[in-house]
């Protein structure tokens, strides 16, 4: 894939709250490392540095002088990150603390203020040996980055925001589900407990403040899908927008690749005999927006209606032993943030499922087709831009556990059908999701926007 054309070699300073975990972070980090392969200054600033790479900048969270013992409460933080979705109460110990770091951010939390005490955040234009020609921010909520400074950022260069959930549109949630309160002002909020969760109804206040923030800002925004643009459209961000693009995720066809599945299975150590699902996230159990509930009771209903014998459901992403859903064997594999290896589970199962409640533009969805496999997958979000019902996978609705379990019978009981639609699916991904269309789409918006500012 030839360079993209720009105008110079630019220095690209990336934001997100993580380098290695997480779907908005593996986008970032495929970017940031695609610009450095051509020749571009790239760097990644985070919240949490998660990596040993020496161009992801860790953003400075308080400068510890200020209060004694933020640089203690900060250090314990970051190493409890690990157990996130694994020991109950880790998240919650890990707030308690962040807590401590800034007495008046703790009190602010505690009234139901999303939290944007985070004077690092001013900072960030220092942070790179050089100064950035583009800040390219992604995920800016989990409690890391200061969005006040965003007018001021914005009027110094030229600030990318890629959205990969609706948090900057609404009084704190990153999906609203059927709620359209985000539209007219939140309040009287319906669930506070929707990630990034607050302990009081300061919704209003919340979309408030970042109305404000938005009418003295000047962006250019990125989705990923046209489903979640709609809702940028309609939403207090739309003031703020220079120009705004669909750019979908790519991914890498050098990693995510059909493979020999029998030489895989016996690597992995997983039976020829064998029909294998797969469904890849963080912190599957925990994570409020993937339902694992509704897919347990789907693994359950599949053992009732299909004639197969040995089922296996890996679930990469979460830590656990083995358990069953009826006579489905239940693997739990920990979370690894190494591509090649995640690419041999798709490359060894035989159908991927993806029952989300919510989702924007799942990167795993279209590794599953990379490596050839049919995908069953929710009717939510920007899913249906991913999947052609019956071409290249199946839609079912959400909270389905019935659907989700005939459809996947239908899988395994027809391989004829499963493999053409491993087929398209790969297809689809080779014409319209590589990893390095996705990077040339993102320089001459990009190089647009340096043009515009300029103008």
């Amino acid at each position: 894939m030839a360079r993209a054309s720009c105008i110079h070699d630019m220095n690209i300073l990336q934001v997100n709250t993580h380098d290695i975990e997480g779907g908005a972070a593996k986008v970032a980090w495929d970017l940031f490392k695609g610009y450095q392969s051509r020749g571009y200054g790239s760097w990644l600033a985070v919240g949490e540095k998660l990596s040993g790479d020496p161009a992801v900048l860790a953003i400075p969270h308080v400068n510890p002088s200020y209060i004694p013992w933020a640089g203690v409460t900060w250090g314990l933080r970051k190493k409890l990150h690990r157990f996130d979705g694994h020991i109950p109460g880790a998240h919650r110990i890990r707030r308690w603390l962040n807590s401590l770091t800034d007495i008046w951010a703790g009190i602010e939390r505690r009234m139901g203020h999303e939290d944007f005490n985070y004077r690092g955040s001013w900072k960030l234009l220092s942070m790179a040996p050089n100064l950035p020609d583009i800040v390219h921010a992604h995920n800016l909520h989990e409690n890391y980055f200061d969005l006040r400074c965003l007018p001021y950022l914005s009027h110094t260069m030229p600030v990318v925001l890629t959205l990969h959930d609706a948090w900057l549109l609404s009084g704190h949630c990153a999906h609203s589900f059927n709620c359209q309160r985000w539209m007219t002002g939140c309040g009287l909020c319906p669930d506070l407990d929707i990630p990034p969760a607050i302990s009081r109804d300061a919704t209003a206040y919340n979309w408030n403040r970042k109305r404000q923030i938005f009418l003295q800002s000047h962006v250019f925004v990125v989705t990923p899908s046209r489903w979640l643009m709609e809702k940028v459209r309609q939403s207090i961000l739309a003031p703020a927008i220079m120009e705004a693009q669909i750019i979908p995720n790519g991914i890498d066809l050098r990693v995510f690749h059909p493979g020999d599945k029998d030489a895989v299975r016996q690597e992995l150590g997983i039976p020829k005999d064998a029909k294998v699902l797969v469904f890849v996230a963080s912190g599957i159990i925990a994570n409020r927006f993937k339902d694992y509930a509704t897919l347990h009771e789907a693994l359950s209903n599949i053992s009732k209606v299909t004639s197969h014998q040995n089922l296996r459901f890996l679930a990469l992403g979460e830590s656990g032993d083995v358990s069953a859903a009826g006579s489905v064997s239940i693997e739990f594999v920990k979370f690894t943030n190494d591509p090649i290896k995640v690419s041999k589970y798709y490359q060894a199962a035989d159908v991927y499922i993806h029952a989300a409640r919510a989702d924007t533009f799942p990167n795993t969805i279209l590794e599953a087709m990379a490596c050839g496999i049919p995908v069953i997958a929710t009717s939510v979000g920007g899913i249906p831009e991913q999947i052609q019902d019956g071409f290249n996978g199946f839609l079912v609705p959400p909270h389905d556990p019935h659907a989700i379990a005939l459809r996947t019978n239908n899988l395994l009981e027809n391989p004829t059908l499963a493999k053409l639609m491993g087929l398209h699916g790969k297809e689809l991904v080779r014409q319209r999701y590589d990893l390095q269309t996705q990077i040339n789409s993102m320089l001459n918006f990009y190089q647009n926007a340096i043009e515009i500012l300029k103008s």
